[in-house]
């Protein structure tokens, strides 16, 4: 009898731990997913594998990248939005794509569907020629444009993409109208360009950077404050008068619901395998740039882009 309630003791105390807020709130204690609403091979691919390698070696528990492609990014981003606000299933959540999609059309997901976790790259726009032409820099593209009005083609990884943003915002301030090639993806782009197909591609540095390796691509111009630091020779838009910034911040986010303690978690998590060196390494080989933003500071951000884009919209509609 007395053996008895002792086990029964030690189960009770057992069922007392395994139910207590702090056994409950482990976290992570099972494989994470990592969605990528984008095609695999993409500069957002990899960026969501090099970073699933810290997150693997931060947590101890194996993380899934999964690449659900597919309407500008809106099928992956909205899957995130739905899932189970556990911490579990986190999304690469892109600019201008997590931006521009609500602004021209009804969309499964807004800005409000997601709590921003924190950025990780900042992979800013630039333009690019094929070597063998007469452009050498961002104004010699800004005065052929103007000597033949929407004669040049520039070609971008589809409508309301980072690249055709970004050209849209430079045919405002420069008063040019170039003619829009959308592709599915950057590396028809870079194909186009390389066989002179187009006139001109817009991709994002990494993009840009690893394409002209043993190739005839010249990138003329970044989008970005100042120069790259995996860049440096590539001149900014403002050294040529046009002060604008655009491209694509990457960043994680979890479903809108989680719970403030559990997004407090998955937050430690996020920003130990971010500041993991190998992760620094990998992101540096791979010639992307490293740019944490808190969660707070990284809503902010996205918000100010989001008005930027929205008075965009009103004078340049991007899918009409």
């Amino acid at each position: 009898m007395h053996r008895f309630c002792v086990l029964s003791g030690l189960l009770a105390i057992h069922s007392v731990i395994a139910c207590s807020p702090a056994f409950a709130q482990d976290f992570p204690h099972k494989p994470i997913t990592l969605v990528v609403p984008f095609t695999a091979a993409g500069g957002t691919d990899l960026t969501a594998r090099l970073f699933a390698r810290a997150l693997e070696r931060q947590s101890g528990q194996p993380v899934t990248v999964l690449n659900k492609p597919g309407a500008g990014g809106e099928i992956g981003m909205s899957y995130v939005a739905r899932s189970e606000p556990d911490g579990y299933t986190l999304g690469i959540i892109n600019t201008p794509n997590v931006l521009t999609i609500p602004i021209e059309r009804q969309a499964q997901f807004d800005l409000t569907s997601f709590a921003l976790i924190a950025n990780l790259v900042d992979d800013p726009a630039t333009f690019s020629v094929h070597a063998d032409r007469p452009i050498l820099s961002i104004s010699d593209l800004v005065e052929a444009a103007k000597r033949n009005p929407e004669g040049l083609t520039y070609g971008t990884a589809g409508i309301g993409s980072a690249g055709h943003i970004a050209m849209l915002m430079l045919e405002q301030a420069a008063g040019i109208k170039l003619r829009h090639v959308p592709f599915k993806g950057t590396a028809d782009v870079r194909t186009a360009l390389l066989s002179k197909h187009i006139d001109i591609a817009a991709a994002n540095l990494s993009e840009a950077l690893a394409f002209s390796q043993g190739s005839r691509w010249r990138t003329l111009g970044v989008m970005k404050a100042t120069r790259s630091t995996t860049a440096p020779d590539v001149p900014t838009l403002a050294e040529a008068g046009y002060a604008l910034q655009a491209g694509s911040l990457r960043g994680i986010g979890a479903p809108a619901a989680i719970t403030a303690q559990r997004q407090h978690q998955v937050a430690a998590l996020i920003t130990k395998a971010a500041n993991d060196p190998l992760f620094i390494e990998d992101a540096r080989k791979a010639e992307q740039d490293i740019r944490v933003i808190p969660g707070d500071e990284y809503n902010r951000a996205l918000q100010e882009q989001q008005t930027q884009f929205q008075a965009l919209w009103k004078t340049s509609p991007w899918n009409r």
